[in-house]
């Protein structure tokens, strides 16, 4: 799963990189390497231990593959608080949707044996795939590997679970597809799409008769020699992942598992991923060079997509970028993939012409810095045996060049959103773009001068900005970047960011509706008790505003409980943004309102109730499996909680602001209760709790 997403363009790093408080590291400990590359060995150590000591990476494992032979790996950072687990080669991290990478090259391979037509309609190989939506059966493989299917995004419901590998998400994907529609024509444009190899997991099962991790061992990990590679559903040993830590807990968490394997849930190593790249440089078997080849083309250009520039998307067939930045200006192609859980960060970057790759693996920190740091290795490398004559320095548009601006312009301005961001973009006649957040007021916004180029351009050079009317009729925010993170290079952006929403007149009802909403908080009681969701995404806010009458966020209201979005963003802008429903459902005596979107389910503030303030009280959770929640009254504050769980169940704690006290997956303990805050008990149906109050 990818995390990456824009904000104000100041913050898109801060929001790309997710930077934490500095952490103590242990020296980088380098492999070993050839002696042709001790110059890159000592880089590689120094950049690997700055991100552990400047940007909140917990550890950093790293690898170099040159004409099939590991010549540079190592490792830096902590693996456990008292140092006692050593951080090794052989240490086993999540890479996210790094996955994906195995799964389109799973779909290659049967391409490869005849079974797959990557143009045929995937109801072809899949019969029981459905959606509400007709369009669905124009869906092929080649869409499902593009992330151009148009299906909404992510069911992640049960996926990211701790210590956990329940196969809910991996079985229940179809039904849940079975209720969507698609939010665009399949093969419009490519949009990042979790959902899209979860169906092509489904898909390889299907087809090959196996499945998908008895598929990834037999085809890659077996006879590429990847012994530290495997999924949840293996019988792994925990004590050989990487440590994961996550504030306000000091102590190491149990270990996280994604449980929509082909989408997001391989585990590996540095070694074992620059041992899997030899597929695509073709100094392995596994794939043929025409699927290899077939996988690098430029795929996102089959659809809507801004005009070329130096970037970091650019879709092939699982990859992210066909054309990774700043390999082109060197003349050589450049793959990537990057994969984000919650607390496992991977980047591959692979050179197919030049039979090297890199990988990154980390807990905390991020993807886009491990594909810095991958890149950078990968720069020294090609120096240092020649292959480049130097490392280009970073790359800037220029200062402004102030130009009088065309005065058509000024009708471009107005409220941009995209899935998770909503823009106010102001124009002046004189040409100065501005971008407010209606989200964040107190934020200064952000200027741009109208450049003699034509574009927008910011007071240091390093970000512009067009507004781009495509041929489909919609207005949209066309940024491009060149952003610095120091120490370890730039990431070169373009994309468009937002899209420029249209007036959504609504009836006085349906407002009147959304407006007794407004502030009001929805508990999540769909997941279970194991997962991570309870931990960093426990509750939604419902917030309207008022300079963007109809909607909510980036979301058009439909009616009075119904809202969905129309939004046409390639990339990433347009992800996840599956419709938003409310309903309302007996509860015991009454009647409670409860909010679902994304595949979640949550239920209103309005309908939960205070903790018993006795001594003494049970909860047991209903016939319905949902967690149960409740308020800390003023009489309950202060006073320490203590419960008896049951076999299958879980408790969490938390502040007045929403922020985790306790968890008890992580430490079952006694836990002082704040003033204001809630409590939330999950389990199986049935699970009953015993819960005592002391002073």
């Amino acid at each position: 799963m990818r995390a990456k997403r824009l904000f104000l363009l100041s913050s898109i790093m801060s929001m790309m990189l997710a930077v934490l408080a500095p952490l103590n590291a242990f020296a980088a400990t380098p492999g070993d390497a050839s002696s042709s590359y001790a110059t890159t060995t000592k880089a590689a150590a120094e950049k690997a231990s700055l991100l552990t000591k400047q940007y909140g990476t917990t550890s950093v494992q790293y690898a170099l593959i040159d004409q099939g032979k590991i010549v540079v790996s190592g490792q830096s950072g902590k693996n456990d608080v008292a140092g006692k687990i050593p951080l090794t080669a052989n240490t086993m991290y999540g890479i996210g949707s790094t996955s994906k990478v195995f799964t389109a090259a799973a779909v290659m391979q049967l391409v490869d044996a005849g079974k797959v037509d990557l143009d045929k309609p995937v109801v072809q190989y899949i019969p029981e795939f459905k959606m509400k939506d007709e369009r669905y059966k124009q869906i092929t493989p080649r869409m499902l590997l593009n992330h151009s299917a148009g299906i909404a995004g992510t069911a992640s419901r049960n996926a990211s679970l701790f210590s956990d590998n329940d196969t809910f998400a991996h079985d229940n994907l179809l039904k849940q597809l079975s209720t969507q529609v698609l939010k665009a024509d399949p093969g419009a444009f490519s949009v990042y799409c979790n959902d899209c190899f979860s169906l092509s997991e489904i898909l390889v099962e299907k087809v090959s008769g196996t499945d998908f991790t008895s598929y990834i061992h037999e085809h890659f990990s077996e006879p590429l020699g990847m012994t530290n590679t495997g999924t949840p559903q293996d019988d792994l040993d925990e004590s050989r992942m990487a440590a994961l830590y996550l504030s306000p807990y000091e102590q190491q968490l149990p270990n996280e598992t994604t449980n929509f394997i082909g989408a997001g849930g391989i585990y590996s190593t540095a070694a074992d991923l620059a041992r899997f790249s030899q597929i695509f440089t073709g100094q392995a078997e596994g794939l043929s060079s025409k699927s290899a080849n077939a996988m690098a083309q430029p795929e996102y250009k089959n659809g809507l997509w801004p005009e070329d520039a130096d970037n970091s998307i650019g879709y092939g067939l699982g990859w992210d970028s066909v054309d990774l930045f700043p390999f082109g200006d060197y003349g050589i192609q450049a793959l990537t993939k990057g994969g984000d859980t919650i607390l496992y960060h991977s980047s591959i970057v692979v050179l197919p012409e030049q039979n090297m790759a890199a990988a990154v693996l980390s807990s905390g920190g991020s993807s886009a810095l491990n594909q810095l740091l991958a890149t950078q290795i990968l720069l020294q490398a090609l120096k240092e045996k020649g292959a480049i004559d130097d490392i280009k320095p970073g790359k800037s548009f220029g200062l402004p060049v102030k130009a009088d601006m065309p005065q058509e312009l000024l009708g471009e301005a107005g409220v941009y959103g995209s899935s998770t961001q909503l823009l106010m973009v102001g124009i002046t006649k004189d040409g100065l773009l501005s971008l407010a957040s209606p989200q964040d007021p107190s934020s200064p916004a952000e200027t741009y001068t109208y450049s003699a180029d034509g574009s927008f351009i910011n007071a240091n050079g390093s970000a512009k900005i067009n507004l781009v009317k495509e041929r489909n009729g919609r207005t949209y925010l066309w940024v491009r970047q060149y952003a610095l993170v120091p120490g370890l290079g730039q990431i070169a952006v373009s994309e468009y960011v937002d899209e420029k929403l249209s007036a959504n007149d609504i009836s006085d009802e349906t407002r009147a509706a959304w407006q007794g909403r407004d502030g009001k908080r929805y508990f999540l009681v769909s997941e279970k008790y194991t997962s991570m969701a309870y931990l960093v995404a426990s509750s939604a806010q419902v917030q309207l505003f008022k300079n963007v009458p109809g909607y909510i966020m980036s979301h058009k209201i439909t009616g009075p409980d119904t809202a969905a979005s129309d939004l046409q963003i390639p990339a990433i802008g347009g992800r996840d943004n599956g419709p938003v429903q409310f309903f309302n459902q007996q509860q015991g005596d009454t009647t409670a309102e409860y909010l679902q979107a994304s595949g979640y389910r949550y239920i209103s503030q309005d309908n939960v109730w205070p903790i018993y303030q006795g001594k003494h009280a049970w909860v047991t959770i209903p016939t319905s499996g949902d967690a149960k929640w409740y308020t800390i009254p003023d009489a309950a504050a202060g006073r320490t909680m203590h419960v008896t769980l049951p076999s299958a169940g879980s408790y969490a704690v938390y502040d007045e602001n929403g922020a985790i006290v306790a968890f008890s997956i992580i430490n079952d303990g006694p836990v002082v209760l704040p003033k204001n805050g809630t409590i939330v008990f999950a389990g199986d149906a049935g699970a009953k709790f015993d819960v005592t109050l002391t002073k």
